[in-house]
Order: structure tokens, then C-alpha cells, then sequence
């Protein structure tokens, strides 16, 4: 008896039963509250992860390069030390540190929420390469000469496209989505609180009728 009481009390109870109705929801709040308690979101470290990529990669065409001209000492010192705007590929090379630099600083260590820091690095790196391509001798360096420009101005371009479609609307997304989520759940609890418990005022006994009143009570004894 006492079990069945307790068990039906504590269904009457809306703060328990809210609780347990509400923990689907107040999971998915916490879920986003530990994801923002992370340095960075997931799609943002992709984002990172490409740009670190984009250095790697031009950095390994360039050192192939020196490698296929001739050594890499002997090219490092050519193009480095006796640098020439018209025939060295350093300056493509820095072009790539350059937006890894600037990329990295504001998306990943200042955890900026703007497209203006990779709108700088895809701007600067296109009027260079095409100043470069235009004045330089590189297309007369076999295919190299093509393809560091090439990479590089489409890497840039792919990282500004990550940035402004992908990174930037996921993330104003799931901020939007945690904004609403208490809202979510106080209306999933208002139904539970307004059926509250019944109180003590609601136990009450009916009055007594008129006709028990005009009993004679010695009749009543006499009855009994």
C-alpha cells in the first residue's frame, strides 16, 4: 500500500515528471554547452586543418621543384639569397605562410566570427599572383611554372569558400538552435506545472444535509 502511494504521489509530482520528460532536451543543452566550452567548433577545426594544408602542400611543390632544377642547395641558395622576382618561386611560398599566418591568428587563436581576415589573404593572394604571372618568367620554367600559381590561387579561393558557406552559417545555426532550446523547454513544462498537485483545500468533505439537521439526535441514539 504504502509503495503504491508513493509511486502514485510521485507521478502527481510535476517536478519529477518534468524532469524526466525534459532529459531528451536538457541533454541536447548540455551537449552544446560542452561543444562551446571546446576551443574551437568542428567545423572550424576543418577549416584550420585545410588552411595548415594548403601551406604543406605549396611547401612540398616548392621544395619538388628545387629538387627537379638542379639540388636543393644549390636552388635554395639561387632563389633565396639571390632572389628575382621574374624567376624565383620564394615569394609564392611566403604567399601561402602569409595566409596560414592570418587565417590561423583570427580563426583558430582570436576565434573570429567575420569573413574580413580571409577576404584580406584571398584578395592579397590573387592581385599577386596574377601581377606575378603576368610580369614573371615562371610559365617558361616547365610546369611548374604553372602549377604553384595555379594551386595557390585555387587553395585561396577554396578556403574562402569554406569560411563564408560552410564554417560561419553552421555555427550561427547551432547558435540559433541553442537560443531557442530553453524556450523549448519551459513550454514542455508549463502543461506540468499548471497540473499541479492537488492541495488540501481541494479535500473537502460535503456539508451536512438538512434533513440529518432536523433529525432529533435522541432518535438517532435510538436507532443505533
Amino acid at each position: 500500500m504504502d509503495s503504491r502511494c508513493s509511486s502514485s504521489a510521485d507521478s502527481r509530482v510535476p517536478g519529477v515528471y518534468g524532469a524526466r520528460s525534459s532529459t531528451p532536451l536538457q541533454a541536447r543543452v548540455d551537449s552544446y554547452e560542452e561543444e562551446k566550452k571546446k576551443c574551437i567548433s568542428d567545423v572550424r577545426r576543418t577549416f584550420c586543418l585545410f588552411v595548415t594544408f594548403d601551406l604543406l602542400f605549396v611547401t612540398l611543390l616548392w621544395i619538388i621543384e628545387l629538387n627537379v632544377n638542379g639540388g636543393l642547395p644549390q636552388q635554395l641558395n639561387q632563389e633565396v639569397v639571390h632572389y628575382n622576382y621574374h624567376r624565383s618561386f620564394l615569394d609564392i611560398f611566403l604567399l601561402a605562410v602569409f595566409r596560414f599566418a592570418v587565417l590561423i591568428l583570427a580563426y583558430a587563436v582570436c576565434r573570429l566570427r567575420h569573413w574580413w581576415a580571409v577576404a584580406i589573404t584571398t584578395s592579397v593572394s590573387c592581385a599577386f599572383l596574377i601581377v606575378k604571372v603576368i610580369l614573371s618568367k615562371l610559365l617558361s620554367q616547365g610546369a611548374f611554372g604553372y602549377l604553384l600559381p595555379i594551386v595557390s590561387f585555387v587553395l585561396a579561393w577554396i578556403e574562402t569558400w569554406l569560411l563564408d558557406f560552410k564554417v560561419l552559417p553552421q555555427e550561427l545555426d547551432d547558435e540559433n538552435r541553442y537560443r531557442f532550446m530553453p524556450d523549448a523547454a519551459a513550454a514542455e513544462r508549463a502543461p506540468l506545472i499548471s497540473q499541479g498537485p492537488m492541495s488540501d483545500g481541494q479535500f473537502y468533505s460535503p456539508p451536512e444535509s438538512v434533513a440529518d439537521t432536523d433529525e432529533d439526535p435522541d432518535d438517532k441514539q435510538g436507532l443505533l
